[in-house]
């Protein structure tokens, strides 16, 4: 074998180990890469609620933009509008919507008896379990206002927000959206209500943006889904840091 032939098959060798070192390396990295990759794509979770619903027109109106968005929400709905209009209550559970409790008259708990207490919270699952064959597990107290000592008995997990727009004074759906969007952030509970026009546009409005922000929109049965939990009695959930917190 002469020098050069001797020299080239060393070259080639040199070449071929190096190149297979590269390889090598690079497939020791892949895996972080991919980890780091799979992390940056989770979405960001919040939770879109209504409260005092539904009403014939405002809260068809809006399942039909949520249905065309793909998003699901939770309606906490009030006992005497549910029985007055329980196609809409179909609609709500047929779109996979998650349907809570917020009493039959929208009275404040804590100002009255133990009896109307449970009058009001036992009412309105009966016209909600008769509407779909299910019992609400949650309720949303108005104003906020509950009682801990009545859960065991009434076998409901109250749950709050942490953003409140107050749409309920605003005179314009711009107001609402912008008091939502400038402070949203992830693991938010959204509060508005399918009683306005201005929070129906709005609450649309909200989603679109959010969604292009890579928000996921999930309901409050969803949270505890997603994190592989039960909900746990004498806790009221402010916001799903709430279920991080008690549960994972």
């Amino acid at each position: 074998m002469g020098k050069n032939t001797k020299w080239k098959n060393y070259f080639w060798a040199g070449t071929l180990a190096a190149a297979l070192l590269v390889c090598r390396l690079a497939l020791w990295r892949l895996p972080e890469r991919t980890v780091a990759w799979a992390e940056d794509t989770v979405p960001k979770r919040v939770a879109l609620t209504f409260d005092d619903g539904p009403y014939p027109n405002l809260t068809r109106q809006l399942l039909d933009g949520l249905r065309e968005r793909g998003v699901k929400a939770s309606f906490f709905v009030v006992g005497e509008n549910a029985k007055a209009y329980p196609d809409v209550i179909e609609m709500m559970y047929e779109d996979g919507h998650l349907i809570g409790n917020h009493t039959y008259h929208h009275v404040q708990l804590t100002e009255v008896g133990e009896e109307k207490f449970k009058e009001e919270i036992r009412m309105t699952n009966a016209v909600l379990s008769e509407i779909t064959g299910e019992t609400p597990a949650f309720i949303r107290p108005p104003y906020g206002s509950w009682n801990k000592k009545y859960e065991e008995e009434l076998n409901l997990f109250p749950v709050l927000w942490t953003v409140d727009p107050l749409d309920w004074c605003c005179n314009s759906s711009q107001c609402v959206y912008q008091r939502v969007v400038t402070t949203v952030k992830e693991n938010d509970i959204i509060l508005l209500h399918d009683c306005y026009e201005t929070s129906v546009t709005a609450a649309l409005s909200i989603v679109d943006s959010l969604q292009a922000q890579g928000y996921e929109f999930v309901t409050i049965r969803d949270i505890f889904k997603k994190s592989g939990t039960k909900p746990q009695k004498n806790v009221i959930y402010m916001g799903i840091d709430d279920v991080r917190r008690n549960y994972e």
